[in-house]
């Protein structure tokens, strides 16, 4: 048994001051005023939850479209876990179809061999309108048929972002049924489109506001329509990039304010920038490069994010998106929620003893990831 002793502790929901979490194997055993004399103590001075992350791209100098093999899901997953993002869906944009199985292989070979930190795969495309393609390459955009929808059927935590007006009624509610999580994402989709869609079972939005066309009084578009949906008592979960290039302040305050903490959350969108030093990458034949901050090809199109879920909580917390509770809440407990990771965003006995420690600044002072701490110099967090 292993004790962190916290001068303060965020479990997910809420703070609690000078407790002890007891630590048993890969699990927390239970929180305690005093921890049982002879345990060795560690000390934070702020613990929460490992951070999750349900849009990684890349890291550490890799990106999975390029390398998607365990060996590069591995190298993506450790350099999340050493800036606090203890748990990710490596996310897999579109491309061909053998690419894309050779990726959910991957996916499949890491999880069966205990990968530290991969929780599933997020597959945003090739389903998506070819109108929104963003950096994604428009040749590679498919329409989904029913094969497709049983080849997405793979048993382990999937996310799967489509277009919801370029998707045959009926499909998503194949794809839910068959244990995916689908998510609205590159689309122009008006608010009867996604209405339908979430009757169906599509349950959230992908980096909402980005690759969607903009809200406007007569074309609301997807963003008016989870709007709509929220102010009618259905409240999709919504993936926010929080990295102050993507979504102006203004726009992610009034996303978090009408969906709340509980279904608003912050991903990364993160390339292979991210948790390195590393500031160009190819993508499908196109240099990407990290100029003032934002990932842009030669065209100025963001290609995703220069960003850690640690950054992501401290810039929310600069630009004073929500309370600080809200905010710790959006990158743990609530993701967990939206993929159904039933084990992990929160710090209550049989949970994983992901933890993160935090200093003042919410920088990262250590990690412990399956009850493991890791060695780091954490120099990029």
């Amino acid at each position: 048994m292993r004790a962190i002793a916290a001068e303060r502790l965020f479990d997910g929901t809420d703070f609690r001051a000078g407790v002890t979490v007891l630590i048993e194997d890969e699990r927390i055993g239970a929180i305690v005023d005093t921890p049982p004399a002879g345990v060795v103590v560690e000390h934070a001075k702020l613990l929460v939850p490992g951070f999750i992350d349900l849009q990684v791209n890349g890291g550490g100098g890799v990106m999975f479209n390029a390398e998607p093999t365990p060996a590069g899901l591995a190298r993506i997953a450790a350099a999340h876990a050493a800036a606090g993002t203890t748990s990710i869906l490596a996310t897999f944009i579109t491309d061909d179809a053998a690419r894309r199985a050779a990726a959910v292989a991957a996916i499949a070979n890491a999880l069966a061999a205990r990968v530290p930190g991969l929780a599933g795969l997020h597959l945003e495309g090739p389903f998506i309108s070819p109108q929104r393609p963003g950096i994604h390459r428009r040749s590679a955009i498919v329409t989904m048929t029913q094969a497709d929808t049983a080849s997405l059927a793979p048993g382990f935590p999937l996310l799967v972002t489509l277009a919801p007006e370029c998707v045959a009624g009926g499909l998503i509610a194949r794809l839910v049924a068959g244990g995916a999580v689908v998510f609205a994402g590159h689309t122009e989709a008006e608010p009867q489109r996604l209405a339908a869609a979430a009757g169906e079972g599509l349950s959230g939005c992908t980096h909402l506001w980005n690759a969607m066309p903009p809200f406007a009084s007569r074309t609301p578009g997807p963003v008016g329509g989870a709007m709509s949906l929220a102010a009618a008592g259905t409240r999709l979960f919504a993936g926010l990039i929080a990295d102050g290039h993507h979504v102006d302040a203004a726009s992610l305050r009034a996303t978090i304010a009408l969906l709340g903490p509980d279904r608003a959350f912050l991903v990364s969108d993160a390339m292979a920038t991210a948790a390195c030093d590393c500031t160009s990458f190819e993508l499908d034949g196109r240099q990407i490069r990290l100029v003032d901050g934002r990932l842009i090809d030669a065209a100025g199109t963001l290609a995703g994010a220069h960003l850690t879920m640690v950054e992501a909580a401290r810039r929310a917390r600069a630009l004073r998106l929500a309370t600080d509770g809200a905010i710790l809440r959006m990158a743990t407990a609530t993701p967990a929620a939206a993929m159904r990771l039933g084990d992990r965003g929160r710090i209550a006995a049989g949970m994983r003893a992901d933890l993160v420690a935090l200093d003042a600044g919410w920088n990262v002072a250590a990690v412990w990831q399956g009850g493991r701490k890791l060695e780091s110099n954490l120099r990029s967090v």
